[in-house]
């Protein structure tokens, strides 16, 4: 992917039509993938830039507090510096409000389709308990079955608890186990049955199963959804 610098619009000379042409680049490549029905990294990273705007116009701190890339101290330095120069210099400080304007109004778009494509995978996949659910659910396991019907892939997760700013967010680290053909011997309570005999350390695990009748790219787009989708689940 043609990925931008995280202080692209900044970088160099600051030019409009040289920016737009840095950002036109970025953004055929993020469309390509949304073409692809990929979603991830890609949306995760453009959200980003588009944060990083919105900071630089309202002279904010260049913390995210949706993802954990974070700009560097030395990048935090230099936007800050140039802050103080583009508010000296009128002619400056209308070249990168252009760019800015620019950047986001183009960004917003596809950032759109890609929260579109996010939301209609969301919309249909159907997540259930396996059993009994455990009063301790912040450690357990994902079972994921797409529309192919072939296996039944199976992930640990673990959910988390961080906070910014007076605010409490729930994260889920999720990591791949195995997988099972998708039989009528494989159901989802065998597994959960297979996974507390092989696993002890969890004699009685949170087990969730999340189908959906979609085929899309696993990593990219059904995972990363499954396991957001997942935490909201849990939290409800």
């Amino acid at each position: 992917m043609g990925a931008l610098s995280d202080t692209w619009f900044a970088d160099g000379y600051i030019d409009f039509e040289l920016k737009k042409y840095t950002l036109l680049a970025y953004l055929q490549d993020i469309n390509r993938y949304f073409n692809e029905h990929k979603l991830y990294p890609q949306l995760a990273d453009i959200i980003f830039h588009y944060n990083n705007l919105v900071a630089f116009r309202d002279n904010k701190q260049f913390l995210q507090q949706s993802f954990p890339k974070k700009l560097s101290a030395i990048n935090l330095e230099k936007l800050q510096l140039l802050y103080e120069q583009i508010i000296a210099d009128d002619e400056l400080m209308q070249e990168m409000e252009e760019i800015i304007e620019y950047a986001m109004k183009e960004m917003n778009g596809t950032i759109k389709d890609g929260t579109e494509l996010y939301e209609f995978v969301e919309g249909r996949l159907n997540i259930s308990p396996v059993g009994l659910v455990p009063l301790e659910t912040g450690e357990g396991y994902m079972l994921l079955i797409d529309g192919r019907y072939r296996e039944t892939l199976v992930y640990n997760y673990r959910l988390t608890i961080f906070e910014r700013h007076d605010e409490k967010f729930r994260g889920i680290h999720m990591h791949y186990m195995d997988s099972y053909n998708k039989d009528l011997m494989h159901t989802c309570e065998y597994i959960k049955g297979q996974l507390i005999r092989q696993y002890q350390q969890l004699p009685n695990p949170a087990v969730y199963c999340v189908e959906t009748k979609l085929v899309l790219p696993i990593n990219e787009t059904l995972l990363p959804v499954a396991k957001r989708s997942l935490v909201k689940f849990i939290a409800a």
